[in-house]
C-alpha cells in the first residue's frame, strides 16, 4: 500500500511540474505573440507615414520647384524652343 501511495505521489507531482511547464511555454508565446502583434502595428504605422511622405515628395510643385532650383529648367516657350529636323534621306543618298 506504501509503494501504491509513493507510485501515485509520484505521479502527481510529475504531472504538477508538466502542468507548470506547459503553462509557462504557453505564457511565453503570448508574450511573443503580442510583442509580433505590437510590431505589426508600429510598423503598418510607419508604412503609413511613408506613404504620406512618398506622396508629398512627388508633388507636381515641388517637383517643378526643384527643376527650376537645382536644375535651372524653365518653363517651354515658342520663343526659345528650337526645331530639329533630320536631314532628308533622299539628299543624302544622291549626294555622292
Amino acid at each position: 500500500m506504501i509503494r501504491l501511495n509513493l507510485v501515485l505521489l509520484l505521479g502527481v507531482l510529475v504531472s504538477a511540474f508538466y502542468l507548470v511547464h506547459i503553462q509557462y511555454g504557453s505564457r511565453q508565446l503570448y508574450t511573443a505573440l503580442d510583442r509580433s502583434k505590437s510590431q505589426t502595428l508600429k510598423l503598418d504605422a510607419e508604412h503609413e507615414q511613408l506613404v504620406v511622405q512618398k506622396r508629398a515628395q512627388a508633388a507636381s510643385a515641388r517637383v517643378q520647384q526643384l527643376a527650376t532650383r537645382e536644375l535651372q529648367m524653365r518653363q517651354v516657350t515658342p520663343g526659345i524652343t528650337e526645331y530639329v529636323s533630320l536631314p532628308d534621306a533622299t539628299a543624302t543618298e544622291a549626294r555622292p
